[in-house]
Order: C-alpha cells, then structure tokens, then sequence
C-alpha cells in the first residue's frame, strides 16, 4: 500500500485539509521551524509529504479530524495514474451503492491492492458523512484534475437542457417509466441531470461511452443516486461506440439528451457509408455532430424529444446543408437555442442547443410553437450577453429560455418563430443571431439612451482630438531619433523579459470559479476575441514554476502579427499564455506608458515579424524603442496615454454607432420609427 508518508500534497491541500486559507498555511510555515521539510515539488511549489503534515498539525492542535473526503482525496490522486484512481472511485461508489442501479453484469474494476484499501476507506467514509456526498467530492476532485482531457457537461447547462426535455415531452407517454438515453454519457452529468428534474416521474437511464472509466464512473453515479433516493435500479451503462457499434441500437427513448464529442474526425466515415440511420444524407467526414444528430434522431421513440449540444459551426457549414434541410423538411428539428459563451467547453464559443421532436403516433411533431415552424432563440445577443468575467447567470437564462420556448416570439425578446420554407434556401443557415430581431433597443428609450451614449463619446473624441491634433510635426532631421530594441534594454538592466507558456491545466470559465479565489488567464484567442481574460486558474497555479504573472505597470506585448499590440496592464495580476510576454521597466530609467507607446506602432510590429504575413511572430526582442531621458519619456507617455484613449473611444464609437444604424434600420423597416 503506498504509506501517507509517499502521498504528496501541497500548501493549497494542506488548507483545505486544515479548513484553512492558503494563506495561513504559509504564515505557518514562516512561523513554525517544525513545520515539515518539503519532499517534492519546486521552490515556488512545493509538496510534503501527507503523514507528516497529519502528525504537525495535531501536534498543534490545528486539527481534530483525518478520516475525512480532504484526507482521503491525496491517496487516491497518490495512485498509478487516471484510469486505476478514477476506476477506484467507480468501485467505491458501486459499493457504496451495493451495485442498486447497474445492469446487474458485474464490474471487471481490476484494482491493484493500494486502489482497493483506498476503496474501503472510501466506504467506510460513505456510511459516515454520506455515500452520495463522499462519491460526488471524489468525482468532482477526478473531473477537475483531469480537466484537460474530459469534456463534461456543466451542471447548470446539463440541468437546463433535461429540463427543456422534460418540459418538451410533457404526458406524450403514459402508463410506462420514461426512457431516458444519452449515447455519449461521459461521466453521467446529463443522465443525473434527468434523473433529478422536477415533473420526469419514474424513468430508466441508459449511457454508453467509449472511455471504459468514464462509463465506470457514471454507472456508479447513477447507482449511487439510486440508492440516496431510495428507488428502484433505473440505470443500465454500457461501454461501448454508438456510432460503430451501438449496445442499444434497437431502443427507442422518450429522451435522449446528448453533449458529442466535437470536431472528431475518426468517428467511422468510411464503414458507416451505407448505415440505414442516414435518413437525412451522409454526413460529410467534416460533419461528425451531423452523424451524432441523425444518430440520435434514429432512437427517438414516437413523441421523443432531445436536446443536443454544438458547436454554432453546424449551424452554417455548407457541408451540412443537405441534411439541415432534410431535419427541416421532415418536422424533426424544432428550435435553435444559441447560450452566450461561457457555458461549456470551449468557453471562448456561443454553443447551441438544437431541440430535435420525432412525430408521434399520429405522425404530427410536437412544434415550438407551430408546426411547420422552426423557433430560433438568441441567448447570446448583446441585450441577454452575460460578461464573461463576472459568469453565467443560470437562473435568468434558464428563465428566460424556458419562456421563450412556452411563448415564442410573444415571450421574451430575441426569440422568433421563422417558416421551415423561408429557411430552406441555398444556405440553410440556421444560426439564431441571422433571423432574431433585435430586442428592444428599437423603442424610443431605447434609442434616446443610445444617442446619449453616442454624443458622450463622439465629445470625448473630440476633446482628445484636440490635445493629439496640437501635437507639432518637425522636419525629418530636427524629428530624427536614435532608437534602441528590447533585446538591448534587457541586456542593459533598464527592462526584464518573461514569455507566457501554456497553463498545465485547463482554465475555468468565470462561472465555475468565482473570481477572486483564483487568478485570470488571458490567452491570444482571448485577445483577439474581446481583450479580455478568457478563464480563471486556483490562486496556487500562480506558483508554479512556468506561471508568468503581469502584475499592475507590466507592459503586456502580444507576439503574434495578427493580434499584434502592446499595453500597460492595470488591472490584478494576470497569467499569461503563449505568444503574450510580459515587460518590466526599471522605474529609474523607462516610463512604462512610454515604453508601450513606442512597442505598439505597427510599423514596429512589422519591421519585427518573423515572416510577412499576419500569422507570424513577431520577436519582441528586435521592437524598436526611442532612446530619450526620463524626463523626455514622461512628456511622450502623455501623448500615448491620449493617443490610447482616442483610440479605444474611437472603437466604442464605432461599435455603438453600427447598433444605432441596426436599431433605426430595424425600426423604419417595422414602421416603429418615423421621419418629422
């Protein structure tokens, strides 16, 4: 058995052991000689060992408890690898569960003697504290460490999608459980999710997914919500391809709620040429959600309804509009629902929702809201858009979806219910965004607030545009500098160079860590979407060794020519991905803002571009920068101080600017608007 001695843990799993703050574990470490040597890890990162740490802290009576979900978690991460800890994990929670809602076929988990000694700790912790509690935490703590190789569907979103579902299905079938399918179930976010929605009733789940721990993990899961709820066995998991191989391909459900694996080009193109669940047309090999659609639709029973994740691409590829207008044509695809980003992996898209109703016995479709018409639902407008940085507000978008399905373009703003035939043109573009009308923004107060806005920052630009217009211009030998690089700087002491690198674990979304008790990501994806940090990482990955943290008065150089630019970072410190590089000015020698302003001209950018096109590097160390004394720099960092300013007004003009025109277009056109 790997002893606790061997089992490695760091200061930011000594505070959640200890039910402390990660800073009080430092200050302990600064205060107490006894505290224990490190084992492993880095300077900046380091670990100790577990038994050590347990015998410290009851010698200082900072503890009164260590059979606890924080003591057992390090074990289980302890063991060989992801596939033997998250096996364990599934055999504690069968166990647990006493195998209540599995298929009834035994579990091969093949543990290795540490796994299975861990397993009975779990047990024996679950009879304590909980087998539901104790199995989620040992889930979720699996999930998380392995974030970067498992996609799961958030709880929120897996929650809001079976309620759409069940909502859509209503008393389509009596006297008989609900069928419940998801044949890409992961770890069993969404069959959970279905098992817990209000108004299902009794329902048997089945999954099936191709990781063999995966499948494991969610056939424990739903065993062990079968037995905290006291029901039935309900739950049959099966390892397995649905698209190659399908272990339920003769089932039909009422439901079926799936999150597909996106952009998998191997997903059986060549042998699966002539399956009979191609109603609609071959899916193209760049088109694997378009085989997971069909798929699904194929296991829908009469009346069944699914709702399906994607990718906004699959709206709109030309490849796929054959089979979008097939859905159309054929009454299957019902509504459209496009969330705002933030919601699911990847963070940085607005994915879909795609509402999918089979006909029922008498061969009409259920419809939102009217057959022969598709509702398109834009949750991701700018009028409903959630900032990225402050999270999803799951409550209101559940609300507000969930109205726009009831009621239509009659309900809330950015819902419209648009004629199949109007979209079955040569596009078949189905993206939400293309056919909504704006929401209000189109009435009176509406515009008067937008032109408050617009003459505010058209005077702001003006008043800069004076200060910069007063700017003189000298002849070229009078204005003839002589510049420097960065590469020179560095060597001369006046500035120190850190590159970004990739994170080693996948940031969160906003939403699944609030900000504050973590520390912003921005990659260049995120520069060029909207400036902002795109994900949040815990506090301790600031510590790692690779991590390269902004702090406030850094100048921020994107290296790449494509989203080339250079700014004085402001806001908390900020990781930094690849491609984005971090300067620190000696303040006795280089003026930050003066520094910046010269970085960002794009001639200079240009001049140092690896290759002459806009997905070069371009190397930070050969950007230009004009040799001046302090005092001189201080006199230019005003200028590019107005000049910055003028230009993020001039960007917020122009953004503001095209809205108006959207707003008046739409509101001629509607009749709502007219001229004196």
């Amino acid at each position: 058995m790997t002893s606790a001695r061997a089992v490695p843990v760091t200061l930011a799993e000594i505070a959640r052991i200890a039910g402390v703050g990660r800073a009080a574990v430092s200050n302990w470490r600064r205060r107490h000689s006894s505290f224990p040597a490190p084992v492993g890890g880095t300077e900046a990162s380091p670990q100790f060992a577990l038994a050590d740490v347990e015998t410290w802290l009851r010698a200082q009576n900072k503890i009164k408890e260590t059979g606890g979900r924080e003591w057992l978690w390090p074990q289980f991460e302890a063991l060989r690898g992801r596939d033997e800890t998250g096996l364990a994990i599934a055999a504690a929670g069968h166990r647990m569960s006493r195998g209540a809602a599995g298929s009834g076929r035994p579990v091969p988990f093949n543990l290795s003697a540490d796994a299975e000694k861990l397993v009975r700790k779990a047990v024996e912790l679950g009879r304590r504290e909980g087998a539901a509690d104790t199995y989620a935490f040992l889930l979720r703590r699996w999930l998380d460490v392995n974030v970067r190789q498992i996609s799961a569907t958030p709880e929120p979103l897996a929650a809001l999608m079976a309620g759409i579902a069940v909502r859509a299905r209503g008393t389509a079938v009596t006297g008989r459980p609900t069928t419940v399918l998801d044949p890409a179930c992961g770890a069993g976010h969404l069959l959970a999710a279905a098992a817990m929605s209000e108004g299902l009733g009794p329902a048997t789940l089945s999954g099936c997914e191709k990781d063999s721990t995966l499948a494991a993990l969610a056939a424990a899961r739903l065993e062990v919500a079968s037995t905290a709820s006291g029901g039935p066995g309900h739950g049959d998991v099966r390892q397995g391809d649905s698209l190659r191989a399908d272990p339920f391909a003769s089932a039909r459900a009422d439901i079926v709620l799936c999150n597909p694996p996106f952009n998998e080009r191997d997903w059986g193109y060549e042998e699966l040429a002539t399956d009979p669940r191609w109603t609609y047309g071959l899916p193209p090999r760049t088109e694997p959600e378009l085989a997971w659609v069909q798929h699904i639709a194929a296991r829908l029973a009469p009346g069944g309804t699914a709702v399906v994740l994607l990718p906004p691409a699959v709206a709109s590829r030309k490849a796929g509009r054959r089979i979008r207008g097939g859905l159309l044509r054929n009454g299957l695809l019902r509504a459209v629902i496009a969330l705002p980003a933030g919601c699911a992996q990847p963070h940085s898209v607005s994915l879909q929702l795609w509402v999918l109703r089979a006909p029922d016995v008498t061969g009409t479709a259920g419809s939102y809201p009217g057959t022969g018409n598709l509702l398109l639902i834009d949750a991701a407008g700018p009028e409903r858009e959630t900032l990225r940085d402050s999270g999803v507000d799951w409550p209101a978008l559940t609300a507000y979806i969930t109205d726009a399905l009831d009621n239509g373009a009659k309900g809330a703003g950015g819902a419209v219910a648009v004629p199949a035939i109007e979209l079955l043109d040569d596009q078949v573009d189905l993206t939400p965004a293309r056919h909504v009308p704006r929401a209000p923004g189109q009435d009176a107060p509406g515009l008067r607030d937008s032109w408050i806005r617009f003459g505010e920052l058209a005077d702001g630009v003006r008043d800069i545009g004076r200060k910069l217009a007063g700017l003189t211009l000298v002849s070229d030998e009078t204005g003839k500098q002589r510049t420097t690089t960065v590469g020179e700087l560095i060597r001369a002491g006046a500035l120190t160079l850190r590159t970004g690198q990739q994170p080693t674990v996948q940031p969160a979304p906003a939403s699944d860590l609030f900000p504050g008790t973590g520390v912003p990501v921005l990659t260049v994806p995120d520069v060029l979407y909207d400036g902002r940090p795109g994900g949040w990482l815990p506090a301790e990955a600031a510590d790692a060794p690779s991590a390269v943290l902004a702090e406030p008065g850094d100048v921020v150089v994107v290296g790449v020519s494509r989203g080339f630019s250079a700014w004085v970072h402001q806001g908390p410190p900020m990781l930094l991905g690849p491609q984005l590089h971090a300067l620190r000015a000696a303040p006795e020698r280089l003026d930050p803002w003066f520094l910046a302003g010269c970085l960002r001209a794009p001639s200079n950018g240009r001049q140092a571009g690896t290759h002459a096109s806009s997905t070069s590097r371009v190397d930070v160390r050969k950007l230009q920068v004009l040799q001046m004394p302090l005092g001189e720099q201080q006199r230019h960092s005003e200028a590019f101080r107005h000049l910055a300013d003028f230009e993020s007004l001039l960007n917020r003009l122009d953004i503001l600017g095209k809205e108006i025109v959207h707003d008046l277009s739409d509101g001629l056109v509607a009749g709502r608007l007219t001229g004196r």
